[in-house]
């Protein structure tokens, strides 16, 4: 169910991050498995920061990163998105979207900021 009115996807992955919120105050966000086990950490660090926003997004506007929210994240990511279906593993955040969307289990997301 979505919580946070999402932005309409552009064709490109800049035009996308463009309107997206800024990540400053996001240290890293967690993505936990059903039993409450942190499985993944996207950091905010360079080469990350694009991933971050698009998982802060997708935090903010579903309850859980279920099929319906990697969708929309495969979307966001755009022209990566056929990159990352070429070659996997070169993408590890989106191919986690792919997966979810090929029904491995939902993922809960965590934002953790620098004050946390």
């Amino acid at each position: 169910m979505s919580r946070l009115a999402m932005i309409e996807p552009g064709a490109t992955f800049k035009e996308n991050l463009a309107q997206l919120p800024p990540v400053d105050g996001v240290r890293r966000i967690d993505l936990f498995d059903d039993t409450g086990s942190v499985v993944a950490s996207i950091e905010n660090q360079p080469g990350k920061q694009g991933s971050l926003a698009v998982y802060q997004h997708l935090t903010q506007a579903f309850d859980r990163l279920d099929e319906t929210a990697a969708t929309y994240g495969l979307a966001l990511f755009a022209e990566h998105t056929a990159d990352a279906r070429n070659r996997p593993g070169a993408h590890p955040n989106i191919d986690r979207l792919i997966e979810i969307i090929a029904g491995a289990a939902p993922l809960r997301l965590a934002i953790v900021t620098a004050n946390d």
